[in-house]
């Protein structure tokens, strides 16, 4: 832990969210949910449905409420539990979006510029882009320290957000004369499945955004859908090797190999020691079943909670109360601290 981590006396709190747009794929239950399962049973944890990020591109109206009881579906079905952790909507607690200006006015221009993410989503027609999209990061900053979250469960590709998040904290912090008001949160990388690539491309990230549907295996997919995409993904001709060294320039096998592992909980190097020197041929049955056996109960779940959506509204309404009781101090600090009139 860092020295400014060190520094700050507050409750450690972890926090993370995802937006609600696009079926949830194994990417996110290998990469975050698994993570997230096990980190509520050690730690306070506040997990949100960014809604708020979700329009930063353009979401179809009549569809947004539904796909964040969908997204909180899932989380339920995989075993995030409300009793344990903080479950909401991000636009149901205020100070996400007080907070963001305020920070808004703390970040520098030359901080968000510098964010591969806009660069990566707004394409080469930048200037026809959101100024939310543009501001993103900084949203994203006062997602966190809106909680005063402490640590954040990342991936590699997500930590220059998550450090603008600290220079953030640092430079409010010393505009405002205020030591260690926020704290300067840390990133959480675990789990064998932080990185899930497509199915039909080794090098890229498992995306819902991705066209191909056989790039990724949904939540809502059933067992002949698991089967015939895992039997359709990517590989190469050559048997699997009994060395992890020999995945290197092997993008699709080792991705392949991973997914196994991360599902059976077994490293690469377990998972060669079983299949070693076996063809695609064998594996990718073994891994589809794999895959059905782990899936297939939380798809179950999660289609009973969308049958009960009042449920999953029940859910979200308690989490929001948690979250604004928490959320609601620590901004009414944040408007003294500025100089607010009426605070």
């Amino acid at each position: 832990m860092s020295d400014a981590a060190t520094a700050y006396q507050g409750p450690q709190r972890i926090y993370s969210g995802m937006q609600p747009s696009g079926d949830l794929h194994l990417g996110n239950y290998l990469g975050a949910l698994i993570n997230w399962v096990k980190l509520q049973e050690e730690w306070e944890c506040v997990f949100c449905a960014v809604d708020l990020h979700a329009i930063t591109v353009p979401q179809d109206p009549k569809k947004l409420a539904s796909q964040t009881r969908e997204i909180t579906a899932a989380w339920l079905a995989a075993g995030v539990d409300p009793d344990k952790s903080i479950v909401y909507a991000q636009s149901s607690v205020p100070a996400h979006s007080e907070l963001a200006w305020i920070l808004n006015c703390t970040a520098r221009m030359g901080w968000v510029e510098r964010m591969t993410q806009f660069k990566d989503k707004a394409g080469k027609d930048s200037e026809r882009a959101s100024v939310g999209l543009f501001t993103y990061p900084v949203l994203q900053a006062a997602d966190i320290l809106a909680f005063k979250g402490t640590h954040v469960p990342v991936g590699e590709d997500q930590k220059q957000h998550l450090e603008l998040s600290r220079d953030i904290a640092d430079r409010f912090n010393r505009d405002f004369d205020a030591e260690n008001f926020f704290p300067q949160p840390e990133p959480l990388i675990q789990g064998p499945g932080a990185r899930v690539m497509s199915l039909k491309d080794g090098t890229k990230k498992m995306s819902k955004s991705d066209p191909s549907e056989l790039s990724r295996i949904n939540f809502i997919d059933d067992a002949d859908v698991i089967a015939k995409k895992i039997k359709k993904a990517k590989s190469d001709a050559d048997a699997l090797p009994s060395e992890v060294e020999g995945l290197e320039g092997r993008p699709e096998a080792r991705n392949l190999v991973g997914i196994y592992g991360a599902l059976a909980e077994k490293t690469n190097a377990e998972v060669l020691a079983e299949f070693g020197g076996e063809g695609f041929g064998k594996f990718k049955p073994a891994l589809a079943e794999l895959a059905v056996e782990k899936l297939s109960p939380i798809t179950q779940k999660m289609r009973s909670y969308m049958d009960d959506p009042a449920q999953i509204d029940a859910v979200l309404k308690k989490g929001a109360e948690k979250a604004n009781a928490i959320s609601e101090p620590i901004i009414k600090e944040v408007r003294e601290i500025v100089g607010f009139w009426n605070t």
